[in-house]
């Protein structure tokens, strides 16, 4: 099945963050950013990371789960998943599947696909045989990744996010890193408290 929010119900919201090749080069300076201002703020964040990237940067995957955090299955190479045929959507999603069961056998409990923001019937059939009967879609997009600066990121999460939101949000973006710290203070002040994937769910 697809969710794209938790329970509305209940004065919680999910942070997630995808994690891959948007990553300026070889320099993780805004990752280990990201995390820092997490741990420091005990937020714990969830990481769609993809397979192929966090592959090659797997000293990165300590630091990500040292603060509580949760990593999850965000495709092996990040196509548009809604161009591929049965076969690649299924080669996607299970070669970062192996990865994170390498990498953190604890982890990659989610999948969400890439390059759309639903899950295809395609792909929750091709998830679901990989072992995915959870499909993580989201409900706030502030397009953080088009760089629309810090102001523009903070005001768009404040504005769409309510009880059970999932909010979809990218490593990689010096506005969205700086965003973060403000974001997690107005989801305080809003009486919302920001909680990984698996307990907004549970």
């Amino acid at each position: 099945m697809a969710v794209a929010n938790g329970p509305r119900d209940r004065p919680r919201v999910a942070l997630t963050f995808h994690l891959g090749p948007h990553e300026t080069g070889q320099d993780l300076t805004l990752a280990h950013q990201l995390l820092a201002d997490a741990s420091g703020l005990a937020v714990p964040i969830t990481v769609f990371a993809v397979g192929r990237w966090l592959d090659a940067h797997q000293d990165l995957v300590p630091a990500i789960l040292a603060g509580g955090n949760e990593l999850a299955n965000h495709t092996y190479t990040h196509p548009t998943l809604t161009a591929l045929p049965a076969d690649q959507v299924a080669a996607e999603i299970t070669g970062c599947r192996d990865v994170l069961a390498r990498l953190a056998p604890t982890q990659g409990r989610y999948f969400r696909p890439s390059g759309t923001s639903t899950a295809t019937p395609l792909i929750l059939t091709e998830a679901g045989a990989a072992g995915y009967r959870t499909v993580v879609d989201f409900d706030v997009d502030p397009l953080d990744y088009t760089s629309p600066g810090a102001d523009a990121v903070v005001a768009r999460v404040r504005a769409g996010t309510r009880p059970g939101s999932i909010v979809s949000m990218h490593f990689g973006y010096p506005g969205t890193v700086a965003a973060f710290p403000r974001i997690v203070a107005n989801l305080r002040a809003a009486g919302l408290t920001p909680v990984a994937v698996h307990d907004l769910l549970a």
